[in-house]
C-alpha cells in the first residue's frame, strides 16, 4: 500500500509540473496568435533570394540552394513588438535563422535585421545558434542539429529575447531596428520550418 502511494504520488507531482509546460505550448493558438504556415502552402510568403523551398510531411523544407547568397521566406506583415513561435529542424550543418525588423526587405542581412541564428558550425560559435548575430553572445551554445526545437523570441521595445526549446540563450537591449518584416532563411545544410505562429503586442 505505501508502495503504490509514493507511486501515485509521483504520479501527481508530474502531472502537476507539466501543466504549466502544458498551458504555455497551447497559447500558441490562443486569444492573439496569429499562425502563418497551414501547413500545406507557403501562402502569405514572399521568396528572397533562391533555394528550392517546398512543402513536405506539413513543413517548409529547404536544401539546396540555387544561387549565390543565402536565400529567405519573407513574412507578408511588418511588427514592431511581438512574441514569436517557431519549430524547426536543422541537420548538423544547417546555416540558418530567423531574421526580424528587417528595416530593408530588399537587402535582408545581419546588418539590416536581428537575426536568432541557426548555425551549430559558424566558426566563431560567439554568435552561433541562440545568439544574436553582432549584437548578444550565447554561451554556452546549445545545438540544434538533429533534432526538433522551437524558438521563442519576445521584441517589445528594445528588448529582444530569445529561448531554445524553453531556456534563454540570448537578450538584447537595442534600438537600432525598430520595425519590419521577419524571414526564415536558409543559407546551407537542411532546414525544415514546422510551425510559425506570432502574436502582436
Amino acid at each position: 500500500m505505501k508502495r503504490l502511494s509514493v507511486f501515485a504520488a509521483g504520479l501527481l507531482l508530474t502531472g502537476l509540473a507539466a501543466f504549466p509546460l502544458a498551458q504555455q505550448a497551447s497559447g500558441q493558438s490562443g486569444e492573439g496568435w496569429v499562425s502563418l504556415f497551414d501547413g500545406k502552402t507557403m501562402d502569405g510568403w514572399s521568396p528572397v533570394g533562391e533555394t528550392n523551398w517546398r512543402v513536405e510531411d506539413g513543413a517548409i523544407v529547404a536544401d539546396k540552394r540555387t544561387s549565390k547568397g543565402a536565400a529567405h521566406l519573407l513574412s507578408k506583415n511588418s511588427y514592431k513588438d511581438f512574441m514569436l513561435h517557431i519549430e524547426f529542424w536543422a541537420s548538423d550543418d544547417a546555416n540558418s535563422g530567423i531574421f526580424m525588423r528587417c528595416a530593408d526587405p530588399k537587402n535582408i542581412g545581419d546588418r539590416t535585421c536581428y537575426e536568432a541564428n541557426i548555425f551549430d558550425t559558424r566558426p566563431d560559435p560567439t554568435y552561433g545558434t541562440g545568439g544574436i548575430v553582432h549584437f548578444a553572445e550565447v554561451n554556452p551554445m546549445p545545438k540544434a542539429g538533429g533534432k526538433w526545437n522551437t524558438f521563442e523570441i519576445t521584441a517589445k521595445g528594445r528588448l529582444i529575447t530569445v529561448k531554445m526549446n524553453g531556456q534563454k540563450t540570448s537578450e538584447l537591449h537595442n534600438g537600432l531596428f525598430v520595425e519590419g518584416p521577419f524571414t526564415l532563411q536558409h543559407g546551407a545544410g537542411v532546414i525544415k520550418f514546422r510551425k510559425v505562429a506570432i502574436k502582436p503586442l
